[in-house]
């Protein structure tokens, strides 16, 4: 459930009209709703009631620094990425032993900040980075709490380009060469093993995937307990997915109760890393219809939101519901929801049923909170949008609109031009 709802014909966050926020930020501007993102964290965590656990919400969805501290303050810890995701995970008052660090490609200098902040532990993805973070720790005299992350070959049954636990993927260790790799950390000084890691993808539908992925988990610990190698924590990684449009993924409740089967009465501390289920139905997209436009064979509803804003259609295909933000009556239309950037990939939806819109209309690109405006950029000289909270009748920009002096700050032109 979310708090983005028509009264009286008019579009509602919480309870201020979004036309009301446009006036007065401009368009286009992410927004998002305070109550929404706290029902879904309580949702999410409450489902996992009476096992030991601890959610980190997966930065790289949203790192507003807003919805972090909000996170924070719920309760949450944080699943990072990078060293800037460490940085604004610790600014938005994450306690460091509440921080996992995973990813494929962590650079020095992250790993140092890392060991300094003292995070809870890293989520090792390959042999080069476990010894790279041996010499980190040693050259610091720091102790670095790690876990293996393992591909077990499970198919999650999404979009190619977010499945992450398969053979062919860039992540993780295969399920043989992890135990191998285990037990070169448990020799290493600087090295402590504290978990196993595992993630197999986002947008997920279906709970037989987790199943599968929980099984080969629980095995393998079994097999390291036999080795001398306890596992203290079992990090589940993220991916349950959210309706966009038709789909039925399952509820946190069913999915908590799916891996609590499955873990029986192993004693561990999952952990878990939800990104899009917590704020991708808390946010949206506003934007404003600029022209329309019929072509010999499409029509087309061109807007001030283009493709630098939104990128998850032109990249995954993605379908996000286009509402308008003020319902009026008249026969539908079918158009293509398009953008200013000189892309014919610059579309927003394609062949989409709408209520009748003329210039100057508000649209609302819905399930926009994740993966939304962490995705933007700067391309074709854009600003990048404004970023809005509201929370009951109030509402607060948390990220100001670009200027164009922002466009070209730090930048420099050589003597020698």
């Amino acid at each position: 459930m979310h708090y983005f709802q028509y009264h009286n014909n008019e579009m509602y966050c919480e309870d201020v009209p979004v036309q009301t926020i446009a006036r007065q930020v401009g368009t286009p501007f992410y927004l998002y709703s305070h109550a929404t993102l706290t029902r879904h964290f309580k949702a999410f965590n409450d489902a996992f009631e009476g096992l030991d656990r601890l959610v980190c919400f997966s930065a790289k969805a949203n790192t507003s620094m807003a919805v972090l501290k909000l996170l924070a303050k719920l309760g949450s810890g944080l699943d990072i990425v990078s060293g800037g995701e460490l940085f604004r995970g610790l600014k938005a008052g994450f306690s460091p032993d509440h921080i996992v660090y995973s990813g494929v490609g962590k650079r020095v200098d992250e790993i140092d900040f890392a060991l300094e902040a003292g995070i809870l532990m890293f989520n090792i993805e390959s042999l080069e980075e476990l010894e790279l973070i041996q010499l980190r720790a040693a050259a610091l005299h720091k102790k670095a709490f790690v876990s293996i992350r393992v591909n077990p070959d499970v198919d999650p049954k999404t979009h190619p380009y977010i499945s992450t636990g398969l053979k062919k993927n860039k992540f993780g260790i295969d399920t043989e060469s992890a135990l191998s790799a285990y037990q070169r950390a448990s020799r290493m000084s600087h090295i402590s093993i504290v978990g196993i890691d595992c993630h197999i993808g986002s947008q997920i539908t279906e709970i037989q995937p987790f199943e599968d992925a929980l099984k080969s988990l629980k095995s393998l610990i079994q097999r390291l307990g036999t080795m001398g190698i306890p596992i203290r924590y079992l990090d589940m990684g993220g991916g349950l997915g959210i309706t966009y449009r038709e789909e039925s993924p399952p509820q946190p409740f069913e999915y908590a109760r799916a891996i609590s089967n499955v873990l029986g009465d192993l004693k561990i501390q999952l952990i878990l890393e939800p990104g899009r289920v917590i704020v991708g139905n808390a946010g949206i997209l506003v934007t404003q219809v600029l022209y329309r436009k019929k072509g010999l064979v499409k029509e087309f509803v061109i807007t001030d939101a283009g493709m630098n804003d939104l990128m998850r259609p032109i990249l995954y295909n993605a379908y996000h519901e286009a509402l308008p933000v003020v319902q009026s009556s008249g026969e539908p239309f079918t158009a293509d929801i398009v953008g200013p950037i000189c892309e014919t990939g610059d579309f927003l939806a394609q062949d989409r049923q709408l209520t009748p819109v003329q210039s100057g209309d508000l649209l609302a690109l819905m399930s926009a909170g994740a993966y939304g405006f962490v995705m933007s950029s700067n391309y074709c000289s854009r600003l990048r949008a404004a970023e809005v909270m509201v929370k009951g009748d109030q509402f607060a920009v948390i990220k100001n609109r670009e200027t164009y002096a922002d466009l070209i700050a730090g930048e420099s032109v050589p003597a020698f031009i």
